[in-house]
């Protein structure tokens, strides 16, 4: 069989920038290509036997030159679209990717929480264990970037992490971690293990300030400081609570905030216009660790 792969989020990125690779394009992939097909990137001008196409966000928009028959997947197509188990199975395949010098894989899936903006309870449950990171991890490669949830949440994912301490292999979380959830035990652990770059944290609502708070003080006692934490800051239509906890953060001098503008298309909901430049201009520049977003605000002329 001759197979097409798209990958749609990739189409639709500008090419200057940085290409996460599709998991499960990578999964389909090697697959079909244990079956003995031939397997290459999707082209409108060939026909195939079967064309795969994959996308993340509900915001790429489709590519209508896709065969009717196209088989669709990810959660930008919708929430139920799971990989049959033969194929969740499968080791990606990563030579579709070839500027990917990493592994990137899931401990765990799911989550407990149900966060209004989140859609990760709804497509994949409660949290459990998923794979072991010895069946993640590269040959050719000492990195792996963990895409999990909520890997706090379960004692296998603790106990995951643990045994990646004396493994020589670097990690990123690239979702962010729930400070809530950090331990005296869990900071140890956090603190022993080799990080990619940094510990990445959530800070969606104003009660999570005093956790990271807290947890900045516990990796503190194991010598990390805050320039190694990264907090991923939810920004809602409510300014003003977004640039409160953007002040409360910024107490912990050097550590990096990120803004994301809350978009859930299948909610209808999309950043306004001062979303975009709290996000873009005020957290993205730099310019929050000098000035308040209200004196910002007020010499763009943003508010009154």
């Amino acid at each position: 069989m001759n197979i097409g792969l798209h990958d749609a989020d990739k189409e639709n990125l500008s090419k200057r920038r940085k290409i996460f690779p599709n998991y499960a394009i990578m999964k389909i992939a090697a697959y079909h290509k244990s079956l003995g097909d031939n397997v290459e990137w999707w082209d409108k001008n060939k026909t195939y036997d079967r064309v795969y196409s994959s996308k993340v966000f509900g915001f790429t928009p489709e590519n209508p030159d896709l065969p009717p028959d196209t088989v669709r997947g990810g959660t930008g197509y919708g929430l139920f679209s799971d990989l049959p188990p033969e194929i969740d199975d499968m080791f990606p395949d990563y030579t579709l990717y070839p500027d990917c010098d990493y592994a990137i894989g899931y401990i765990t899936r799911g989550c407990p929480n149900n966060c209004r903006w989140c859609i990760v309870p709804k497509k994949e449950g409660k949290i459990h264990a998923y794979r072991d990171w010895h069946d993640l991890v590269r040959p050719d490669s000492d990195k792996l970037v963990l895409m999990d949830n909520n890997i706090l949440s379960c004692g296998f994912g603790i106990k995951q992490l643990e045994s990646l301490i004396d493994s020589g292999y670097k990690i990123d979380l690239n979702q962010g971690m729930d400070a809530r959830l950090v331990t005296d035990e869990i900071a140890q652990i956090l603190s022993k293990l080799k990080w990619i770059r940094f510990l990445r944290f959530s800070c969606d609502t104003v009660p999570q300030i005093e956790a990271i708070h807290k947890t900045a003080e516990l990796l503190g006692k194991y010598g990390i400081k805050p320039s190694k934490l990264f907090i991923y800051l939810l920004v809602t239509s409510d300014i003003d609570d977004a640039a409160y906890r953007v002040e409360q953060l910024k107490t912990l001098r050097g550590l990096t905030i990120y803004a994301q503008p809350e978009r859930n298309e299948s909610m209808g909901i999309t950043p306004n216009k001062l979303q975009r430049e709290f996000a873009q201009r005020f957290i993205y520049s730099g310019k929050f660790r000098s000035e308040t977003w209200t004196d910002y605000a007020r010499d763009k002329g943003l508010i009154e």
